[in-house]
Order: structure tokens, then C-alpha cells, then sequence
């Protein structure tokens, strides 16, 4: 599938949050404006994600998918907007929440072992100068090997492929124990039993009652890896079911017109990034 990243021309719908449903939304967004310098990045986003479901970010490259985990996490200033979890101001919840960054984001000549890393995400019961005890210890090797990673708990995360560190900063999130899963790309660059690896492992943290929001690129693979799709290009395109919203017309309104092929029928199609 060839896509043209270009803005699209027809004019996007913005998705109102419901008031209703943000007391119960795990990420709810009202109105977030973006910019990198004269550039908008985003522009009065506003979407309330569901509960106990694996969603989609889905938008040609330079649509702001990044920006918009980024700035609803804090890590981006906005220029305008609301963001509440589970009604509640973000600062108040941020424990609740796990965030995978991008690997590009990572400094993977930090001299830290697979198992540090996992340990890292116990730091609100370790803090600063307390002990990692047994307990933690265990935790943190169950999240390995939930990821698939026990035996290389005493490797140097830089000496690790890109899947395997793929692995590990999921096992991160994991030690968590967060109900709110976001992820920037998770599947860009792992090699394909790796990519079954985390799915699996997302579509179990739902399957317990946890949310997942992952910025996904492949868009034949969306249907059978994701329960809902959010497609974005600056503003809000259109957000649901994965069934009735993936479709041409709604892509067509995020790439701009420019999909070569129906994703439906285009195994393996990706788009440009």
C-alpha cells in the first residue's frame, strides 16, 4: 500500500468528549492544541478513550499520534487543553498509568541489565534509597518471563536486539501494575515473533480489565490486533469500533484520499513514516 503523508483537504470532524463518559474514561482529552513553533502539531483535539479496550492511533506520518501521548502525559507543553484520567486531574492518577516510549527515545548505552530496567518500574515502592528486596526481585523476573525475557534478566539492555529491548521496557510497564497502558510504536522495527509476543500481551492486560492506547502504523494488521481505532491528522478524524470505523472513507479522510489499496485487502500494508 503506498499512502501519501500529505494533510488531508477535507475538513475534519472533532469529536466531542461526552461529559458523561469522563468520569469513566482511563484518558479523556478536551480541546489540546500543540504547536512546534509556527508548526501545529495538534489542533483542538478532543477524545475520550474507552475502558477495557486495545485502541489504535492511526494517522500518516507528521498527523501529531506522538505528540498527542506526549502532551497528554505532561512530556509536551500544550497550548491549550484539558486532560483528565478517569475524571480526574492527571497527577492524580499518573500512578495508574504505564507509558512505552519510543525506542529512538531510549539511551540504550545506559549501563543497566534487562532486570534493572524491570526494577524501574517499582520506583513508588522502591523510591530513591530503598532496598529491592526478594519480593521485588520475583516480580520483576514474573514480568520477564511474561514477555518472554527470564533468560536475559543479566543482559545489558544496549546488548539486546531491537525486539528483545522491545520486551524488556514492556516488562517495565508491567511491574507497574498500571490499568492505563499507553505506547508509542511498540511493534516498529521487531521482528514478527516478537510482534506476537506483545500482542499477546496487551490483548491479556485487557482481557484482565486493563486499557491499552498504542500509536500503530500497520494498518492491515489493525483489525485483528485492535478493539478500536482512533485516525487523526492534526485535528480528530473520527474514533470506534474497529468494525465499523475502519474503513476506507475514514482512512481516505485521514491520509488525505491517497490510499492505493482497500487495508482490508493489503496484508502487510504499513504506512509512511
Amino acid at each position: 500500500m503506498k499512502i501519501d503523508s500529505t494533510r488531508p483537504k477535507a475538513q475534519s470532524q472533532v469529536i466531542p468528549v461526552r461529559a458523561d463518559a469522563a468520569p469513566t474514561s482511563p484518558l479523556a482529552i478536551s480541546g489540546l492544541t500543540v504547536s512546534y513553533g509556527d508548526s501545529p502539531a495538534l489542533r483542538d483535539v478532543s477524545i475520550g478513550f474507552h475502558p477495557g479496550a486495545m485502541t489504535a492511533i492511526i494517522g500518516p506520518n507528521g498527523a501529531g499520534k506522538s505528540t498527542l501521548l506526549k502532551s497528554a502525559l505532561g512530556i509536551v507543553a500544550p497550548l491549550s487543553g484539558r486532560v483528565t484520567c478517569w475524571g480526574k486531574p492527571l497527577a492524580r492518577q499518573r500512578h495508574r498509568i504505564a507509558y512505552v516510549p519510543q525506542r529512538a527515545a531510549i539511551d540504550w548505552e545506559f549501563p543497566a541489565r534487562a532486570l534493572d530496567v524491570v526494577l524501574m518500574g517499582m520506583y513508588r515502592e522502591l523510591g530513591l534509597l530503598r532496598r529491592v528486596r526478594a519480593p521485588h526481585l520475583a516480580r520483576a523476573m514474573s514480568c520477564l518471563a511474561r514477555v518472554g525475557m527470564e533468560d536475559f534478566a543479566d543482559r545489558q539492555i544496549g546488548r539486546l536486539s531491537g525486539g528483545q529491548q522491545q520486551r524488556v521496557f514492556l516488562a517495565r510497564a508491567l511491574a507497574q501494575g498500571a490499568d492505563l497502558y499507553m505506547l508509542d510504536e511498540p511493534l516498529a522495527g521487531v521482528d514478527a515473533a516478537t510482534e506476537r509476543a506483545i500482542i499477546a500481551v496487551l490483548k491479556e492486560i485487557v482481557a484482565e480489565g486493563g486499557t491499552v492506547i498504542a500509536v500503530h502504523h500497520d494498518l492491515a494488521t489493525v483489525p485483528g490486533y485492535f478493539d478500536r481505532v482512533f485516525l487523526m491528522n492534526v485535528s480528530a478524524i473520527t474514533e470506534g469500533p474497529v468494525a465499523t470505523t475502519f474503513s476506507r472513507e475514514n482512512l481516505d479522510l485521514a491520509y488525505g484520499g491517497r490510499l492505493a489499496l482497500d487495508p482490508a485487502g493489503a496484508a502487510g500494508a504499513r504506512d509512511a513514516h
